[in-house]
């Protein structure tokens, strides 16, 4: 379920961006417009005749007129949720009928209108679906076009029209040889064509009276009238019907549809079983896939306010977090010199724990490391064992889990402050005293450390270094200055041990044992704080599976984590501001905001197959601007070379999607109730601290 609902959930979301593409005439639409033609090959009782031409029974085309003394309004291209409405009521108050030549793509956004135009009387007539110009298009466009304006005006209104319309059409005298065998084919389909004598050219916007002066018939002689009620502003066509239809019908005239002017039966049938089937299902999908785009558009907007917000507040924030530890006054409290307990939890480490270990022994803080070796199968308690260490014992436990692990080593630690590590991380000297410096304030309960990925070289590596110190150390310092820091780096944190037993130690209750005990400390009305001086070097994640792995547990254990918290909302003093303030930004930023953020992209793709696409790829160059002015900032702040920004780009095209995939996939296993186990991820041990003693030179301390 998990893996099949994501795919699902993309299918369908594709459906609907191409349906919705589809019925803006945004895909598969023609917009050319043939120049005019010579007539030779169009008969002359055709461009001498009226405007109704039936070409029903080949060879032998009718032209017929409107009887004198008959008006048959006509308006185009619609119907639209604004001016239509008006439309139909200057209509209804004078008890006039019409005909309204309706385009399938809007017919099937607005089917509550062509419902309401067959229920007070009025003919319906095809316009096509996309509005193209048909004497470009080939046979089986044509009956493309014919069959879906029908689709839409089954499901809309549940009839189908034998008239016609041409787009782009105008008076019978201007057919010619290029439109004529259109005419001829559409005839043949069944249809009547309906062209119009008088063109009140509304479309112009020309004023009310000029309106009113096209549209009128001369000499008493019955006429189909041109209008429109979509395409733009439609108030002059409005307000031109207000005075247009009195006048008129005290002049004798009268407003029919146009079968009854012609005698005929009504070009409206009925439609039943699977065409009306067919037809509701269609207008059916067009609504949800409408609807469905107008909330992608909505959370587009939100993804983006939030993306925003987010980066203004970490640049403003992390900019006074940087200027006030680095005053040459700054200081925590009194200088924090006495020793610490070092906690390694390990499980089949072998590859990496001698590094981590030794980088420890090079601390020029006192220390004491306790390894806890949790049931490992490779040895690693006996690698540590046989390294002879002073200041190292080794605590050996059956296979138990991370936090019970944590949970022994709190237990058999000496000192007040404990620092943990993972068993792939190594400390730099300096470390272990920067880390710890903040406990100068007795207000601090746990400090945060400046994780980094030591392997960098590869591209994952490269990308995830990006992440790390733009993403997470950059929220870091905002979080600080808001006292709302969500998670202590598993890789290297320091607690007090007196908040850790308060709030009884590490939990197993989520798979985020790290962001779980950080809100457990806010909650208890500790302070929780950035050491950026503090850096561990890591072992990020080689291959994409690991990544995946890795990233799956840490955001399905984020969402744990807030769920197990939420009753702090409802609290009050430190817990309760935490939860009204920490917890929404923590689950908008790093739940929410994620969540909705593939939105850009799927716009972005949009944008550049359907829609502007040079305006899209600016859009997206603009924000990929933004992210990269703050990313050169956060490595400014953390002294990186920029030389790692140049795989940004690709970072946002291929990385970003699979970070929204892992999401989602959390996301579905939260809400479908499934369970995540821990997975052991595949180490090297390459990974060293620049100027430690291991001395295999795998990375070299960044330029400062």
């Amino acid at each position: 379920m998990r893996y099949l609902l994501p795919l699902l959930l993309l299918v369908a979301l594709v459906a609907m961006l191409m349906l919705r593409g589809y019925v803006h005439s945004e895909i598969s639409a023609d917009h050319r417009v043939r120049d005019p033609a010579p007539t030779d090959k169009v008969p002359d009782k055709i461009i001498d005749g009226g405007p109704v031409i039936d070409a029903r029974n080949p060879g032998k085309p009718v032209s017929l007129q409107i009887p004198d003394h008959k008006v048959v309004l006509t308006f185009d291209d619609g119907p639209d949720p604004t001016w239509t409405p008006k439309v139909l009521d200057e209509l209804k108050k004078y008890h006039a009928h019409a005909v309204f030549f309706v385009t399938g793509t809007n017919a099937s956004r607005y089917p509550d209108l062509i419902k309401r135009m067959v229920a007070e009387g009025h003919e319906v007539g095809l316009h096509t679906f996309n509005h193209p110009d048909l004497s470009y298009q080939s046979t089986s466009r044509i009956d493309r076009e014919l069959a879906e304006n029908q689709l839409a005006l089954a499901g809309a209104a549940g009839v189908h029209s034998s008239l016609f319309r041409p787009p782009y059409s105008s008076f019978a005298d201007a057919i010619d040889n290029d439109t004529w065998p259109v005419v001829q084919y559409v005839g043949s389909r069944g249809y009547i064509v309906a062209l119009d004598s008088t063109d009140s050219e509304d479309w112009q916007r020309p004023g009310v009276k000029k309106i009113i002066h096209n549209a009128t018939p001369q000499d008493n002689k019955g006429a189909i009238v041109l209008m429109h009620d979509f395409g733009g502003d439609r108030s002059q066509t409005v307000a031109a019907l207000d005075k247009f239809l009195p006048d008129m019908q005290e002049s004798g005239y009268t407003f029919v549809n146009l079968t009854d002017a012609l005698g005929a039966p009504s070009a409206l049938t009925p439609v039943s079983g699977m065409d009306l089937w067919k037809g509701e299902a269609f207008v059916g999908a067009v609504q949800v896939a409408e609807h469905i785009t107008d909330i992608l558009v909505v959370g587009l907007a939100i993804v983006g306010v939030l993306v925003f917000t987010r980066f203004g507040l970490m640049l403003v924030l992390s900019f006074v977090h940087a200027r006030r530890v680095r005053k040459r006054d700054f200081q925590w409290g009194p200088p924090v010199t006495e020793p610490v307990s070092v906690l390694v939890p390990a499980y089949n480490e072998r590859e990496c724990i001698a590094n981590t270990v030794r980088s420890l022994m090079a601390s020029d803080h006192p220390i004491e490391v306790i390894v806890i070796d949790d049931g490992s199968t490779d040895g690693t308690a006996d690698i540590v064992e046989a390294l002879r260490l002073p200041n190292v014992r080794v605590v050996r436990q059956e296979n138990s889990g991370k936090p019970a692990a944590l949970n022994n080593g709190i237990a058999h630690a000496r000192y007040e402050i404990v620092v943990m590590m993972d068993g792939d991380t190594v400390f730099e000297p300096t470390t272990v005293r920067e880390l710890v410096q903040p406990f100068g304030n007795l207000r601090v309960g746990a400090v945060a450390g400046n994780a980094k990925v030591g392997n960098r070289d590869s591209l994952i590596g490269a990308w995830q270094h990006i992440e790390y110190v733009m993403g997470f150390n950059l929220d870091r310092r905002m979080y600080d200055l808001m006292g709302i820091m969500p998670t202590i780096p598993g890789a290297i944190g320091a607690f007090r041990r007196q908040a850790l037993e308060r709030v009884g130690g590490m939990s197993e209750d989520t798979l985020a044992e790290d962001t779980d005990i950080t809100m457990a400390i806010h909650r208890d009305g500790w302070r929780v704080v950035y050491a950026e001086n503090a850096r561990a070097w890591t072992e990020a994640p080689e291959s994409v599976q690991q990544l995946w792995s890795q990233r799956y547990r840490w955001s399905y254990g984020t969402m744990q984590a807030i769920w197990k918290h939420r009753g702090a909302f409802r609290d009050r003093g430190a817990s309760g501001r935490f939860g009204r303030v920490g917890l929404p930004l923590v689950a908008l930023f790093m739940v929410v905001a994620p969540l909705l953020a593939p939105l850009i992209d799927i716009f972005l793709l949009y944008g550049i197959v359907f829609g502007k696409t040079e305006q899209t790829i600016l859009a997206w160059l603009g924000v990929l601007l933004i992210q990269a002015v703050c990313a050169a900032y956060a490595f400014r702040l953390d002294k990186e070379r920029l030389t790692h920004l140049l795989s940004l780009p690709l970072q946002q095209v291929l990385y970003r999607q699979l970070m929204y995939v892992v999401l989602l996939q959390s996301w579905i296993t939260a809400v479908t109730g499934g369970r995540l186990r821990w997975q052991k991820l595949r180490r090297t041990g390459a990974v060293e601290a620049p100027g430690g003693p291991t001395g295999r030179g795998t990375e070299r301390k960044p330029a400062v």
